[in-house]
C-alpha cells in the first residue's frame, strides 16, 4: 500500500504548498520506497502528494496523484481495490477512457466521475483511504474503507486542512502543534487506542472507519457516514424462510466457506511476491490453504516466536501446518533485549500509542518477511471477532445470561447501589474483588457489562491513577463539533460516554439484536479499527509490507453478521461456525487444538530489570510534571506487579507507551533523534 498526504487552503499558497508537501510525504518514505508524486492546483490552492509502493500495474502510468483524462478530478490513494477488474468494463461502456493496462486507481478516479462520491463507495470492495480534489466545484473529499482496514487523519492549520496517511506527515508542517488532547488520554487508558475521530494529539483527527469527509469551497467540512457492520445489510430472509435448524446451520457453513474463498481469491492479485503469517492456528491456516489453491508456486510463511518461552510459541503448529500445503517456511525468534532495541522505533512508527504488545513480534515477523523480498502478507485480523474465537467473549456472555440480566431485572436499584458501594470498599482485600466491584459499579448505573474485550483500566483504578479535575476540554473541539465530526458527548473524562455512543447507534438501528452481535458491533467499532487494524498498518508498513485482510471483505462481514449468536457459540464451543466450515480443508488437529493467541512476556519481563527501568522512566517523565496522573499510586501498581498478587503488566504497558509516545513527539526527542 502506499502514503497519501494534502493540503487545501482558500488563498494562493503555491510555493509554500511547493515547500512543505514534499517534506510531509517524505516523513512517510517507508510506507512506499518505489517512488513519489506530486500535484499543485493552478491556482495554488491545493497540493496533494504520494508515496508508492508498487503492487498492481508497476508502471510509470500507474503513479499518483492521478488524474482523469479532462484533468479535473485528481486522487491520491492508498490501498487495494480488489473489485477493479469487474468495474473497469463498465466505466469503459460509460465512455471513460483508461490510459493504465489494470490499475485499480484509476478506476477510482473515473467511478467518481461517473458515480460520485457515495455510487463510488457503494460499489468498491477494498481497503483504501484516499483523497479526490474536484476541481470544478474545488472541493476535496477523503474516505476511509468499510472496516477501517486504512487510516487517514487531518487537522486544521491556521486555517489550512492538511491530512495524512500518517500523523507524523502532518506534524512536518511548520505551524502544527504538538500536544496532548487529555480527553484522548483519558479514553486511551481504557481502551488502550484512542476512539477515533480523536487522536492522542490535541487538534488532529482521524476519520472512522465506513466514513466519507468533504471540505467544499466555502471552507465547509461535513461527515457522513456510508457503512457500519450491521445484521441489516445481507438480507437472508428469502433464503432462510421454511429451513430446519439443521439446514440453517448448514447454510451459514457453506455460505462462510464460499465468501472466505472468494475473499483470498481476490487478495491474491499482486504483481509482486506475496506470503503469509502463519502460526498455525484456524485463521491463518485457512489463510494458507486457500492461498495454495489459487497458486502452482509455494506459499512463503512466516513465524515468530520467544526464546525462553516456549508456552507462548506455536512453532511446532506453524511448522506442521506449512508442511502440510507445502509451503516455504521461515521463523524468526526473539527475547527482551530484541523487544527493548525496538522500543525508538515502535513509538516513531505508531504516531500514537497503541498499548497492544503483539505490535512487538509484529515488526519482527514483518521484517522477516520484508527481507526474505515479499511484499504483501495475508493476516487473520478480524476472525476472532466475527466468529467469537476469545475465550473471554464466553466469559462476557455468561455475565451477561447468569448475573447482569437477572440482576438488573430482579434486583431494586437502592439493594444494587449498596452491594456497589460494599464492593468497592472490599476491593484492596484481593485482585478478583476489583473486578467484581467495578461489574457490580456497571450494572448499578446501567453501564453496559460488555465495553471492549482489551479493557485496560476499568474505573476502579482508572479514577484513582487519574486526576480529573487537570482534564479540561478546550475550544478546539468546537468547529469539528459544528462539522458533525465530534460527537460532543464523548468530550467527557468518562470512557463509558464513547461506549455508550457506540451502542445508542446500533440498538438505534438494531434493536433485536442479541447480546454477541452487540458486543461484536463494538469490537468492530473500536478495539478492531482503531487498535487491532492499526497495530498491523503501522508496523507491516513500517519495513514497507502490505498486509490484507481476506476476514475482513466486506462480503464476509455483511453475512457474518447476520448470523445469530447462538449458532456462532454452539454448547459452549467458540468459533463453532468458523471451524465447521474449514473441515476438510485444513487438519482438525489444528482446527480443534486449544487456541494459544499471539501474545508476549511482558508479565515477566515487567518484574525483571526491565520492569524497574519502565518504573523509574514513569516516575520521572515530563508527562509526570503535567500532573495528570497520580505517581504514588503507579508506584503501588508496580510494587502489586512485582509480588506476583495480580498481574498488571497490561496497565503498565499502557502507562509506559503514553510516557514514550509523550517524550518523543511532544518532549522532543523525535527532534533530537
Amino acid at each position: 500500500m502506499c502514503g497519501i498526504v494534502g493540503m487545501r487552503t482558500w488563498a494562493s499558497k503555491g510555493d509554500f504548498i511547493l515547500e512543505y508537501l514534499p517534506k510531509m510525504r517524505d516523513a512517510m518514505v517507508h510506507r512506499g520506497p518505489d517512488g513519489g508524486g506530486l500535484w499543485l492546483a493552478e491556482d495554488g490552492t491545493v497540493g496533494l502528494a504520494h508515496r508508492r509502493l508498487s503492487i498492481l500495474d508497476l508502471s510509470s502510468l500507474a503513479d499518483q496523484p492521478m488524474p482523469n483524462e479532462k484533468k479535473d478530478v485528481w486522487l491520491t490513494y492508498n490501498g487495494e481495490i480488489y473489485n477493479h477488474a469487474d468495474l473497469r468494463p463498465e466505466l469503459v461502456q460509460s465512455g471513460h477512457r483508461f490510459v493504465t493496462d489494470h490499475s485499480d486507481t484509476e478506476v477510482l478516479v473515473h467511478g467518481f466521475e461517473e458515480w460520485g462520491i457515495g455510487g463510488l463507495l457503494k460499489r468498491v470492495s477494498g481497503d483504501f483511504a484516499f483523497a479526490i480534489y474536484d476541481t470544478k466545484d474545488q472541493a476535496l473529499y477523503l474516505a476511509r474503507d468499510p472496516v477501517g482496514v486504512k487510516p487517514v487523519y487531518f487537522a486544521e492549520i491556521d486555517g489550512e486542512f492538511v491530512f495524512a496517511s500518517e500523523i507524523k506527515a502532518i506534524l512536518e508542517h511548520p505551524r502544527a502543534e504538538r500536544d496532548i488532547d487529555p480527553l484522548a488520554m483519558v479514553h486511551y487508558l481504557s481502551f488502550l487506542t484512542t476512539p477515533a475521530p480523536l487522536t492522542m494529539f490535541k487538534g488532529i483527527y482521524k476519520l472512522p472507519a465506513g466514513c466519507w469527509l468533504k471540505v467544499g469551497a466555502d471552507k465547509r467540512i461535513e461527515l457522513k457516514r456510508y457503512y457500519s457492520p450491521s445484521p441489516g445489510n445481507c438480507d437472508l430472509e428469502r433464503e432462510l424462510k421454511g429451513l430446519s435448524p439443521a439446514a440453517t446451520e448448514r447454510f451459514f457453513i457453506d455460505g462462510i466457506r464460499q465468501r472466505l474463498d472468494e475473499s483470498i481469491e481476490r487478495r491474491m492479485m499482486s504483481d509482486v511476491p506475496f506470503g503469509v503469517f502463519l502460526s498455525g492456528g484456524i485463521d491463518s491456516t485457512t489463510n494458507l490453504a486457500l492461498m495454495s489453491k489459487y497458486t502452482n508456486q509455494p506459499v512463503n510463511t512466516f513465524t515468530v516466536g520467544f526464546k525462553g518461552h516456549p508456552e507462548l510459541n506455536e512453532l511446532d503448529f506453524a511448522r506442521q501446518a506449512a508442511q502440510q500445503f507445502g509451503a516455504n517456511y521461515r521463523e524468526v525468534l526473539i527475547d527482551e533485549n530484541d523487544m527493548i532495541g525496538y522500543l525508538d522505533q515502535l513509538v516513531h512508527h505508531q504516531d500514537e500509542p497503541l498499548a497492544d504488545y503483539v505490535c512487538i513480534p509484529l515488526y519482527f515477523v514483518s521484517k522477516l518477511a520484508h527481507d526474505s523480498g515479499v511484499t504483501v502478507v495475508q493476516v487473520g485480523e478480524g476472525a476472532d471477532e466475527q466468529f467469537a474465537g476469545y475465550d473471554g467473549y464466553l466469559r462476557y456472555l455468561k455475565l451477561h445470561n447468569r448475573f447482569w440480566q437477572p440482576w438488573q431485572k430482579h434486583v431494586p436499584k437502592g439493594v444494587q447501589s449498596f452491594a456497589a458501594k460494599s464492593a468497592r470498599g472490599l476491593s484492596w482485600v484481593h485482585p478478583k474483588a476489583r473486578l467484581v466491584a467495578d461489574t457490580l459499579d456497571r450494572a448499578a448505573r446501567d453501564r453496559e457489562y460488555f465495553w471492549i474485550l482489551s479493557m485496560s483500566l476499568w474505573n476502579s483504578r482508572k479514577d484513582q491513577l487519574v486526576k480529573y479535575d487537570r482534564l479540561k476540554p478546550g475550544p478546539h473541539y468546537q468547529r469539528m463539533i459544528d462539522a458533525g465530526v465530534l460527537d460532543p458527548s464523548i468530550l467527557v473524562p468518562d470512557s463509558f460516554a464513547v461506549i455508550e455512543a457506540l451502542y445508542g447507534e446500533f440498538d438505534a438501528a438494531c434493536p433485536s439484536a442479541d447480546a454477541l452481535t452487540r458486543m461484536t458491533y463494538n469490537e468492530f467499532r473500536l478495539r478492531l479499527a482503531e487498535l487491532l487494524l492499526m497495530r498491523v498498518d503501522k508496523i507491516t508498513m513500517s519495513v514497507s509490507l502490505e498486509a490484507r485482510v481476506p476476514f475482513l471483505d466486506r462480503d464476509l462481514v455483511d453475512f457474518t453478521f447476520s448470523i445469530p449468536g447462538d449458532l456462532k457459540v454452539k454448547n459452549g464451543d467458540r468459533k463453532y461456525l468458523m471451524k465447521k466450515a474449514v473441515e476438510g480443508l485444513i487438519p482438525d488437529d489444528l482446527i480443534y487444538r486449544k487456541k494459544m493467541g499471539f501474545g508476549a512476556p511482558m508479565a515477566q519481563w515487567m518484574r525483571g530489570d526491565f520492569g524497574r527501568k519502565v518504573e523509574s522512566e514513569i516516575l520521572n517523565s515530563e508527562i509526570g510534571e503535567r500532573d495528570f496522573l497520580d505517581l504514588d499510586y503507579l508506584r503501588e501498581m508496580f510494587r502489586e506487579h512485582r509480588g506476583g498478587r495480580v498481574d498488571l503488566s497490561l496497565q503498565l504497558w499502557t502507562v509506559y507507551n503514553l510516557v514514550c509516545w509523550y517524550e518523543y513527539w511532544i518532549g522532543g526527542k523525535a527532534s533530537r533523534s
